[in-house]
């Protein structure tokens, strides 16, 4: 692995860790697991979706992907509709419930992004919006593979 890929992947790690931390102490009622919540931003994206193309998106076994809707159903997050062309399929969609909470959710991570933003020097803060746009195109080039 060469050094500025293993830089970046401890950057996005301890980027990760910190953000859940920070939001986990800051809003405690935040009990929702990083599984349910990339859960419910995929199918907030491309509503509705089978469990076995939800399982697929995110790479994860479709019986983990199963108990996870499962908790979001039981919690008023997801509902489960049927399909128009087969009646043995069920396909998953985001309630009301849930996209709110996916919006506090965004806010809380933009407040305390733009809270650390704020905290770097003019030039750090420029440094961190020019790499947005590459930072995407690697996010895109990491979802083809």
């Amino acid at each position: 692995m060469s050094d500025e890929a293993r830089s970046l992947t401890d950057v996005v790690t301890r980027l990760r860790r910190a953000l859940r931390t920070s939001i986990r102490s800051e809003w405690p009622w935040d009990s929702l697991p990083m599984a349910q919540i990339e859960l419910l931003q995929t199918l907030a994206e491309r509503p509705p979706m089978r469990v076995g193309d939800l399982a697929a998106e995110l790479r994860l076994a479709p019986n983990t992907v199963s108990g996870l809707v499962g908790q979001l159903i039981e919690g008023g997050l997801v509902a489960r509709g049927g399909d128009p062309t087969d009646r043995r399929v069920a396909r998953l969609s985001v309630t009301p419930k849930g996209h709110e909470q996916l919006a506090v959710w965004q806010s809380a991570h933009e407040k305390r992004i733009g809270t650390a933003l704020d905290k770097l020097d003019p030039t750090e803060r420029e440094d961190v919006v020019r790499a947005l746009s590459a930072l995407d195109h690697l996010v895109d080039h990491l979802r083809a593979h």
